[in-house]
């Protein structure tokens, strides 16, 4: 059996899983290097002006080591201590995790990979060993942890609102699976873009991949904002 922990239940939000196997995601530097192409954002201190992107950033968690990481990584829960996210260099349909891995996507509106939000949650509830508490090792089997992050209203494309959460949940592949198997089987429905780029998660948003967004020197509390 397969376990499931939420931050919140998901309902009530449609989805399209377009025909694509996992071969066809390309990893997400191809929508970052469009942002750096075209002169991404300013940083002006407590805001941001420019261009930046909407899209889901994918993250790896160094349970062991605190590498240098993008400012997102250093957001943490009410109380608990900051996880150690690291951007991911691959897409999630070329990483192949192995038994006992921690990966994370997290919805926002980003310039670069300097300037990306990591998924929320203190270090505890983004542990492994919380999220798949229960689920044994089995063979020819490896046992995932994901943290789903919808991200903030401000980020949301015009209309929607992010679900509830972020959603955690222990996904079970097959020995050489992908990151996007673990996704399809745990927190679909999934929506891909022609080239590959994902676009949604659980349904979320509706419509909409990796589109410009006007940044207009907004606060902390604007887009983006944790």
């Amino acid at each position: 059996m397969r376990g499931v922990r939420r931050g919140a239940l998901v309902t009530g939000v449609a989805g399209v899983l377009l025909g694509l196997g996992a071969g066809a995601l390309v990893p997400q530097a191809a929508a970052l290097q469009r942002a750096e192409d075209t002169g991404g954002a300013e940083d002006t201190g407590n805001g941001r002006s420019g261009t930046g992107y909407r899209y889901w950033s994918f993250w790896e968690l160094d349970e062991n080591n605190a590498p240098d990481a993008p400012d997102g990584s250093e957001e943490d829960g009410e109380d608990g201590e900051a996880p150690r996210w690291r951007y991911s260099t691959r897409g999630p349909g070329t990483l192949r995790p192995l038994d006992g891995d921690v990966l994370g996507m997290r919805f926002a509106v980003t310039v670069n990979s300097g300037d990306a939000r990591a998924p929320r949650g203190d270090a505890e509830a983004t542990s492994f060993g919380t999220i798949c508490a229960g689920e044994p090792a089995g063979a020819g089997t490896r046992r995932v942890a994901l943290v789903v992050d919808f991200g903030v209203p401000a980020d949301a494309p015009d209309g929607e609102t992010p679900p509830q959460g972020p959603l955690t949940v222990c996904a079970r592949v097959p020995d050489g699976g992908t990151a996007a198997d673990a996704l399809a089987d745990t927190a679909g429905p999934l929506r891909y873009a022609p080239n590959g780029l994902l676009c949604a998660i659980s349904g979320y948003p509706r419509r909409g991949c990796g589109e410009a967004v006007a940044l207009d020197d907004r606060s902390e509390g604007g887009a983006g904002a944790t």
